[in-house]
This record gives C-alpha cells, structure tokens and sequence, in this order.
C-alpha cells in the first residue's frame, strides 16, 4: 500500500444529476471482468469525470497483511477484516471508506455520513484502535473520464440509486449486489444477461 496521500479528484465543482453518495449496480450483461456484479460507491462525480470504490469485490488480503506491510502492530485486532479489491485503477493504493466521526490527513467528505481517506495515518489508528467505528478498507479505485459514466448508463451498463450506509457498512460483501438493486424494487437476478435493445 503507497502512502500517497491525496485522493485522486480532478474535479470541479458538481453537475446537476451528479451521482456522488450513489451507488453503481452492475447490470447482469455487464461482463467486464473488473466490474461484472459489482456495486460501486461513487465518492466524486462533476463534468470532468466520476471516481468511485466498488465495495463488494474481495481480495484474498486481510487487513492484517496491510499491517505487516506498514510494519503495524494490530494493538487492536482488527486484521481479520477482508480487503476489497476497489477498482482496476492504482491497485497498489489503498482507500478506506469509513463512518464520519473523525478527519484524517487525506479525507474527502463524501456525504454526511461517509467519508473516503487515503492517508496512512488512518490505517495506523485502525491497528491502534483508534480509526473510526464502520470502515471498508479497498485497494484501488474506480475512475471515469470525462462524459464515459454518462454514456455506460446511457446504454443501460448500471443501475444507478441513492447510497446506503447500512450495505456499505453492515451487508456482507456477498449479498451487496442484490441489496443494493432491491433498494430498486429489481431483482438483479431476473433480469436477462442477454437482454438487448428494440
């Protein structure tokens, strides 16, 4: 995990329909390999583009092993949480999604309930104890030039819906998807994989 503590928004200010603290539900034809049956939480999206964490796609790391790394004793025992795999982009970085009670050296202030950090101090205060009470800790991101978002859900690639902490939070990473589009009123698993345009 780099410890580059700035979190990658180049973007201005919001666009009216931005679908930041939205989350992205992959629909079933969507069968690229890095987004296939994902959601993704959606942290900034302006005219210049759209950066988000996908929350349900996990690695085989621990966050224990994010400790060895940073030679970090995990004082608090903390390092059985599953890492999630964020995106195809920097994957060697880590973020960390978390409730908003505290500011860290890097935090983006996503919505009044999440916050996005990207600084090592917060992972240091994860293994001492002192991070904050709900955290989803992702390697890599999710990122959309500008206008690409827009023309994915255009052609019926995502779902998009208002975020909710309590899937980002308190859902097993497994049962994201399905949660997530049945706050919809969709089952995900209905809808054809091959369903094509009139």
């Amino acid at each position: 995990m780099t410890d580059n503590n700035t979190i990658p928004t180049d973007y201005d200010e919001l666009i009216p329909g931005s679908l930041r603290d939205h989350f992205l539900i992959a629909m079933p034809a969507l069968n690229d390999s890095s987004f296939a049956h994902t959601v993704t939480y959606i942290c900034e999206h302006s005219d210049k583009g759209a950066m988000g964490v996908v929350i349900n796609s996990a690695t085989p790391m621990l966050l224990k092993e994010i400790f060895m790394q940073m030679d970090l004793s995990d004082v608090a025992n903390q390092g059985e949480q599953i890492v999630m795999s964020g995106g195809p982009v920097q994957p060697e970085r880590g973020f960390v999604l978390h409730s908003n009670e505290t500011k860290w050296q890097s935090t983006l202030e996503v919505s009044s309930d999440i916050c996005l950090t990207a600084s090592r101090d917060i992972i240091a205060a994860l293994a001492e104890g002192r991070g904050p009470k709900q955290c989803l800790i992702a390697l890599g991101y999710a990122g959309w030039g500008e206008g690409q978002l827009e023309a994915e859900i255009a052609a019926n690639s995502w779902l998009t819906v208002p975020a909710s902490k309590d899937i980002i939070f308190n859902t097993p990473f497994e049962e994201r998807w399905t949660s997530a589009a049945q706050a919809l009123g969709i089952d995900v698993n209905l809808i054809s994989s091959t369903a094509g345009h009139a």
